[in-house]
Order: structure tokens, then sequence, then C-alpha cells
């Protein structure tokens, strides 16, 4: 076998419609390397070459930077076969054969990667190449374009210094078009490229093409550690690959003349997923032409007129791909002197609404069944599907980036204050709210704002967990952000934005744009539908949501919840009765006092409770009790408690020396959960009572009502079962005072957010009718991170891969999943049957989803908007379950 040495196959030779790999070779061979020799194997007409394998890469780099022992010979060798089956020798003076040298990942990384074209070419053998195709010009034109393209992939020369003379150039002989430069003028700029080689590198452009060659190969092994290549694998959690693969491709060329061109297309439009042919073409042009805009391409259907037998030829190939991959396509040809090569295909990346129109479709089409379907969208891809996006065509002045916290696409007027938002909003205005950060304070302002940008927290902050609930577009940790909210005007490096500036921003990555870039609206097709019918016909997992309001529950039932798995009561007290009641309650002195207070609350959280019971109808709602310390609900700026102290008509004193008892060091870590509730009981009377009450008045409305009380933070058996009595007893009270003969069972639960609580679940089932995993918590507990803090060090520990993701997005599965998986098995041990689901911010995560399917919870709950992608990926879960035990 050729490329054989020291018992290591370095190069895999493709041609004569036989090849040494296939598709299934893509870690070895990457993407464009596997490709090339499967088109090969079913008889597409693809010029012949060899790959050199990532293996190799990784040995350039373990080698320190040098190509391992024989691999030259191994390369020679391929290139004997490839002069053999060309008829044309590499570097000849009167037969030249011309080579191209292409990266290729295991993992496609457009544009990432290096390449050189038209190898081979020297002083002499252009001489030939001319005379082989009777056309000067156009082998002056590859031997200029070779010695740009190898100055700046292989030497490092700027292209700037070779755009410079070449414009000096055209000036020179009154052109603009870099095709209407004759031969005598390509001559010239031949020679001042050389000159520019030379100046810049140091050295003369090699007139040896082997030379040439080993230093394309090991130019593009470095592409890959490249800080734009490194960069891009970070963005899109590109983890595991070791190198990219090396392709050496006879040449054939799309700018020999006006029977020839070259083009990139898609066997479907992958944007709207539709089946028809997508992509543009140049005449007369080499392929870097039509990726790098030198020249307006033209759109592929108009390649009907130019070259009809072609455009035949063409959709042929499409067919042809389309079933032996069962999967659209993204491909690359030549057209040389009307004969057609394919040089590329792979699988063509696609919008979200794209993704699952061709997956629906396929199944149609019989190319594919409905569990390839499932796998084949990614489920964080219907996140464009489902909330409006910016349109993929729009220009975009990103002014910075920050962390996507809630997807969607918004844009306004930048305001600095919640009682600000709500002003402008008032009056027709649109508003993105541009805090620091956000507090329940700011409630208001948040509910009426298009967006939310901050400049510190992270992605289960106050911001983005609200942000998410509503489906609200939310960018958080935007560091470079200079808030001054007194001045009102926000900075982004140089740029002063101002209330009169319109800004956007995307939910989706994190973008920070200046203007009202055009959006486009979610629409669910009946293909939509037809896939989340498939993904719910065939998941374990039952998906509810994370509701506060009848509002949130009654999107969250479009969009295909089965019921609430956490109903935040925080939430509700914050309206304007509600929050004078709710501080009336925290400034008593006495129980008195607070009971009283209380008792104005009771009537707020009875009407709450009723209307998500009515909405949800008979399906479980988990009322979660109050959860957060109580120093939230009261004012920390002195303007606002003296407004306080005038409303509630008590000191500003008064205000001052309860906000100071409530100070905490640490309040995440204080006096919150149910530890408010053993300190005061009274609120846990009130919560229950309400919730008693409200199930009661609906039953009797013949609105089945399902609630389950879930008690927050418990760390001891002690607590839970005292408050598990508690409750009990008032259920039992409430019951008898309403006169309600009806079976009554309410599910009373935990929440488990403590890691003690994981560690001992086998002693807190006793007295729990179901757990709740509260991630957020269990993480930042578990970790020692502050979830609003880790701004500040979780981008390095992520670019240095001390993480591989961030563990408040992604279950950290090593450390925090182990809690859960233990927990679940500890509880189970003592109750079989008991109920365990997942109510943090990682129950909308399709790769945590992944993990709570294979520990055997039985529902996940996330905010509504992401209700869908919880749905496909449980789908998704189950099927790679079975497929690992079908594989044990």
């Amino acid at each position: 076998m050729t490329g054989k040495q020291n018992n290591v196959k370095r190069t895999y030779y493709f041609g004569n419609q036989l090849a040494e790999g296939s598709r299934d070779d893509v870690n070895l061979l990457g993407g464009k390397g596997a490709n090339l020799a499967e088109m090969t194997s079913i008889g597409l007409p693809v010029p012949p070459g060899f790959t050199i394998t990532t293996t190799t890469c990784a040995e350039y780099y373990q080698g320190g930077g040098i190509l391992p022992k024989g691999l030259q010979g191994s390369i020679r060798l391929n290139m004997n076969r490839l002069e053999k089956e060309t008829g044309k020798r590499f570097g000849d003076d009167d037969n030249p054969l011309l080579v191209s040298v292409r990266s290729g990942a295991a993992v496609s990384m457009p544009g990432m990667l290096d390449t050189i074209l038209n190898l081979g070419l020297t002083d002499r053998s252009v001489t030939g190449l001319a005379r082989q195709t009777d056309n000067r010009r156009f082998a002056l034109d590859a031997y200029r374009r070779l010695i740009n393209m190898f100055g700046n992939v292989v030497m490092g020369v700027e292209h700037e210094h070779f755009e410079d003379v070449f414009t000096r150039i055209k000036q020179q002989y009154g052109v603009t078009e870099d095709a209407d430069l004759n031969q005598d003028g390509l001559e010239k700029l031949i020679a001042a490229y050389k000159k520019v080689y030379r100046q810049q590198s140091g050295e003369a452009f090699p007139q040896a093409p082997h030379e040439q060659l080993e230093k394309a190969v090991e130019a593009v092994f470095r592409s890959w550690n490249t800080p734009r290549a490194l960069t891009y694998r970070k963005i899109n959690n590109i983890r595991g690959h070791i190198g990219t693969a090396a392709n050496i491709q006879s040449m054939v060329f799309g700018n020999m003349g006006d029977d020839s061109g070259t083009g990139v297309a898609f066997t479907r439009d992958p944007t709207s997923g539709r089946n028809e042919f997508y992509g543009e073409f140049l005449i007369n042009a080499q392929g870097e032409d039509v990726v790098a805009g030198i020249r307006t391409p033209q759109p592929v259907a108009r390649m009907k007129k130019w070259r009809p037998e072609i455009y035949q030829q063409l959709l042929k190939v499409k067919h042809t791909l389309e079933t032996h991959y069962k999967d659209m396509q993204d491909i690359e040809f030549t057209i040389e002197k009307s004969v057609l090569y394919m040089l590329q295909t792979r699988t063509g990346k696609r919008t979200g609404a794209a993704a699952v129109k061709i997956a629906v479709d396929m199944v149609r089409e019989n190319l594919i069944n409905q569990k390839d379907a499932l796998l084949r969208v990614p489920a964080n891809d219907l996140n464009q599907v489902l909330l409006p996006s910016f349109d993929h065509k729009a220009k975009r002045n990103v002014l910075a980036t920050g962390l996507p916290a809630s997807p969607g696409a918004a844009s306004g007027y930048p305001v600095f204050t919640a009682d600000e938002a709500v002003e402008q909003s008032e009056n027709g205005h649109p508003v993105i709210l541009v805090r620091r950060e956000t507090s329940p304070e700011d409630i208001h302002g948040m509910h009426v704002a298009e967006a939310i940008l901050t400049s510190t927290g992270g992605s289960t902050s106050h911001a983005a967990v609200v942000a998410r609930g509503w489906g609200k577009c939310c960018v958080t940790g935007a560091s470079e952000l200079i808030i001054d909210s007194k001045r009102k005007t926000l900075t982004i490096k140089d740029r002063v934005i101002t209330p009169a500036d319109i800004i956007s921003i995307d939910g989706s990555n994190g973008e920070i744009m200046l203007g009202d870039v055009p959006k486009q609206p979610p629409v669910f097709t009946s293909e939509f539908k037809t896939l989340m019918a498939w993904a719910d016909k065939t998941r374990k997992l039952v998906i509810r949501t994370n509701a506060d309001t009848p509002m949130d529950a009654a999107m969250a039932l479009e969009f295909g919840a089965e019921g609430i798995g956490l109903c935040r009561t925080e939430h509700m007290f914050f309206g304007d009765n509600r929050i004078a009641a709710m501080r009336e309650m925290i400034l008593a002195e006495t129980e008195t006092e607070r009971r009283t207070a209380l008792k104005k609350l009771l009537p707020f959280q009875r009407r709450d409770f009723e209307g998500i019971f009515s909405t949800m109808r008979r399906l479980p709602v988990t009322i979660r009790l109050l959860d957060p310390p109580l120093h939230e609900f009261l004012p920390e700026e002195e303007k606002l408690q003296r407004q306080l102290a005038r409303t509630m008509k008590v000191s500003v004193a008064r205000i001052v020396r309860r906000v100071n008892q409530l100070h905490e060091v640490n309040p995440m870590l204080g006096h919150r959960g149910c530890r408010l509730t053993v300190t005061y009981p009274e609120i846990l009377e009130m919560q229950v009572t309400a919730i008693v009450e409200a199930t009661i008045n609906c039953r009797r409305k013949r609105i089945n009502a399902q609630p389950e009380i879930m008690i927050p933070l418990v760390g001891l058996e002690s607590e839970l079962s005292m408050l598990r009595e508690k409750v009990e007893q008032i259920i039992s009270q409430v019951k008898n005072r309403k006169k309600f003969t009806g079976k009554l069972e309410i599910p009373i639960g935990t929440m488990i957010e403590v890691p003690r609580a994981a560690i001992t679940a086998d002693d807190i089932a006793a007295h729990a009718d179901f757990f709740s995993f509260g991630t957020n918590d269990l993480t930042q507990m578990t970790l020692g991170y502050s979830r609003d803090d880790i701004g500040s060090f979780m981008p390095e520990y992520l670019a240095k891969n001390l993480l591989e993701e961030n563990p408040f997005q992604t279950m950290d599965v090593a450390g925090v999943g182990q809690l859960v998986e233990q927990a679940v098995h500890r509880g189970r041990s003592v109750k079989r049957e008991l109920k365990c689901g997942i109510c943090g911010e990682h129950g909308g995560d399709p790769e945590s989803i992944n993990f709570f399917q294979s520990v055997q919870l039985d529902y996940i709950s996330c905010s509504p908007f992401r209700v869908p992608i919880a749905r496909l990926a449980a789908a998704q879960a189950a099927l790679r379950n079975q497929l690992e035990l079908f594989s044990r």
C-alpha cells in the first residue's frame, strides 16, 4: 500500500473510481478527505489525489513542528501514482501537473484552515502550462495566484502587500477588473509579486515543486492552531480532535475561458429547507473568487441558460449525493472546458427552520426514518424556530459580545432604570433595559422592556432566569460595557450610546449591535408540528415548565408542557398592592403584626393559584414555598427607602434598621428557603392555606387542580420532617374549615439543592413524596462558585480547558451529576416509586437532558420557550440510551 512507512499508513489515495478510504474514516481523513474518497467510490467525477491523515498532523505537533520521518517518501510515491493517472509530471516544463493542498478537519471549520492552489508552477513550468492549454494568459494568472497564496499562507506575507502592487499595475494598464489585465501586465505583476515575496519573507519564491509541496503541507498543519482556528473551535465547542488532514489533489481550472467556471451549491435551500438546488457560480473563475467575493456570482439556476447540460449533470449529482448520504449536502464544483468535476461535499449547515423541514421531508421521501429525523435536528436549533430572530442576510454592526442568556432578537432605545423603562414603554417606545445587574426591584421594567442587557452576571443570574421564563431576549455578562446610569450613557470601546440611539441584541449568540437590525418572526410549520409529535411518541421523560403566572402557564401549554415543575411564589409578591403587604410583614416586629400583614397577602396568593390551576386543569403544578431572603423585598437605595417610609407611614430609621438587620454577608447560604419557615412558620401557614383554598375552590368548579407543595433548601432530615408535619396539619385544618369532603391528596416534596441533602437522600426520602433537583444552587454549592460572579474567571477556565463547559449551563456530570445520581438511587432505595425531577436551568439544556435520561429521572422542567427544545432533546436522549443499551 502506498504511503506506508514504519507500519504507519499516513496517506490514502483516491482516483480511477477507487479509493483507499471512505466516509467512515472521517476522524482519520477529515471531512473533506473522507468525502473525496467516498465520492470517488460512488463514481462521481473527482480529480484524483491523496489525503495525509489527521494523525500525521498530530505527529507534526508532537515532533515540535517537524514533519514525521518517512512522510516525504509517502508523498513522492503518491505523486508518482498521480502522475501516471493524469499523464502529467509535477513541475514538468512541457506538461506540468499542478496540485492543490487543502485542509480538512473531522468537523467542518469553513474558512478557518488554509488552502493553496496551483502548486507546481515555476518560472519554467508556467511556459509548459501555457503551451499545454494554448492559453498563456491563463497560465500567467495561475502563477500570480500561486505566488500570492503561497506567500500569504506559507510565509505569512500580508495579502495587502500583493494587493497594493496589483492595484498599481492595473492603474498603469488602465483597467479596474483583475480579469481585464493583459499578458504583459500579468508578466509585470508576477515580477512585482516575486519582489514583494523576497522583501517580506527574506527569500526567493521556491522554484523546486517538491519544496513548494512540503512547505504547503506544513502550512496546512500549522493552520490547525492559528488563533482564528482555536477561537472557532472554542465558540463552536469543537473538542477532542487531534488535527487537520491535508488533501493533495490534481488541479482542475475554472478560469480557462468562457466554457469554464466554478461554484458552491447546496442540494436544498439551507435557509428554508425547500427541496430545490441552491447556490452560486462564476464563469471563468477559480473557487477562491467565489469565496473571496472578488466578483459577484450568479444564482446557480442561471446555469440552465449558460450550460444546460452541466446543470442537468449537477442535478443528477444532487440526487446521487442525497440518496447516498441521506442528508442535505454542501458541494463545491469546477467546470473545466465544459467538463464537470466535484471538489467537495459535506453535510450542509442550515437554519433551525431548514433543519426541521429537511428532516421531515426526507422521512416522507423514504430517505430516512423517524428516529433518524429526530436525531438529525440539533435541539438547540429550535431556538431559531420558536423566537423572533435577526434576518441572517442583514448587516450587523457588532459592538461587543456578552453571554447569550435568553434567546431571541430585540431592538430598542437603551434605558437605565426600571421606572424609565415603564415610562418610555407607556409612551410607545421600544426599550432595552441596560443595568449592571438586575434585582427583583427591576421586575416591572424588565417586563415591559423588549430585552435585558447587563454587564455582569451569568446565564443563571436574576436577569437570565426571569428573561428565559418570559421568553424575553437577554444578554448578560457583557463586561466591555461601561454603564453610567446618572448620565444615561452606555460606552462600548470608543462608542458612546445615548437614549437617542437604537441598539439590537441577539440572545442566541450574545451580540450587541448598533442600529435596528431587521428581524424575522417565528412560524410554526406543519413540519415542526410533525417533528414534535414524533418526539412526544419517542421520549420517556415528562416535560414540565417553570411558570409563575397563568399567562406563562398558557404559553407553556401551547409549547407542549405537561405540567408545572416550578412555580416560584416570590414572584407573586411584586405587584403594587402585594409588595406593600409583603414589606409590612417584613417590617413587623411581632408575630401578631406579621400575621396581620400575611392576612392581606392571602387572597392575592389564593387568586394567583386559582388562575394557574384553572389554566393547567388536571396537570400537576409544583409550588415552591418562599425561597429568597427577605432583604430582597426591601429597597437598599436611600431615595427608595425614604419613599417607602412615606408610603408605609413609618420612620426612615425603622426601615434602615430592618435592612441592616436582614443584611447577610452571603445571603445565598443564609436565612432563606425552609429556614425562613422554621423561623417564621406563619409564612408557611399563609402559603399552604392559599394553595389548599385555591385547590378546593377549583375542585368545586369541576377544575381538577393538582398542586404539589415543594419545600426548598432542605439539608436535614429533621427540617423536612418537622415542616411536612406542619404542612399536613394545615391541609387538614383548611379542608375541615372549608367542609370539603372530596379526596384531597397533595404531594409534599423537597428541592434537592444542598449537597448534604443529596448525600443523605435516603433519610430525606422517608418524608418526601418527590424530589426536585434545583441544579442552579446544587451546582453553586458543590463547586463553590457564585453564579452571579463567575464572569471574572469563567472565560479563562473555559479558554484554558480547566472546564469543558460552563457548569451553570451544562451539567457537571462528573461532580454535580454524581450527587444527582446518588440522590435518585438513595431516595428510591427507600421509596421505589419516588418521583424525581429537575427544575434548574439545566432542564432546558440538551446535553444535560441526556444525562437526566441516563439516571432515570421522571420529568424535567424548564422555561416555557425551552419546552419544545426539551421535548426534542428528551426524545434524542431516549434514542441514544436505546443505542447504548443495544451496543452493550
